[in-house]
């Protein structure tokens, strides 16, 4: 494996460590590789803050929210469709079904190993932007930037393996899922943006 960016380099370095450390001291461990978590908890209680927010749902919905606040697109020369990157986003419910069968796999005698967790369907920035406007009912404002350094054009997952050695599925990670619980959660929490 020969990670495309900065940050997967850095992911697989941790990788390389736990499975020194596992050698070493017979200690098993699962890596759970997210792509892009979204989305909140469908009952309202939690869901996604940072600051400063960074991801792109949060963030589009905040630029439908905001009237001040226009949403940044990094690069529209892609080689994509429509010209933006594509990235599979998983729910956040659905990562913690993963957690939960990935401490099952260990405690049933499990080896170490790294898992991806994504949907296996990417979705393009403007894609994403285009479903948050239809569940908002409004449009997101934006601005077209120049690419960031390290940013590939697609990003999407092979998820087999955790299918195969968990049993694990992704059945709340369809896009409008993932935006509409984003957006009732921010309905009631409000973004950082600075």
């Amino acid at each position: 494996m020969q990670p495309i960016s900065p940050y997967g380099s850095t992911k697989l370095l941790v990788e390389r460590m736990l499975s020194d450390f596992s050698a070493a001291y017979n200690f098993r461990t699962v890596s759970l590789r997210y792509f892009n978590a979204a989305g909140a908890d469908p009952d309202g209680d939690i869901g996604e803050a940072h600051q400063p927010e960074t991801h792109l749902i949060p963030l589009a919905i905040h630029a439908v929210n905001d009237t001040r606040y226009r949403l940044s697109i990094f690069g529209t020369d892609y080689d994509t469709p429509d010209g933006t990157a594509i990235r599979d986003y998983v729910h956040v419910t659905d990562l913690a079904d993963a957690h939960v069968r990935a401490l099952e796999y260990l405690t049933g005698g499990g080896d170490s190993t790294s898992l991806n967790l994504g949907t296996e369907r990417g979705y393009s920035v403007r894609e994403v932007i285009s479903e948050v406007s239809a569940v908002m009912g409004h449009r997101v404002k934006i601005t077209k930037m120049k690419r960031r350094p390290g940013d590939p054009p697609n990003l999407v997952s092979d998820s087999s393996k955790a299918r195969r050695l968990l049993g694990w599925r992704s059945p709340l990670s369809d896009l409008s899922r993932i935006v509409k619980t984003a957006a009732a959660w921010h309905s009631e929490t409000p973004i950082a943006t600075s």
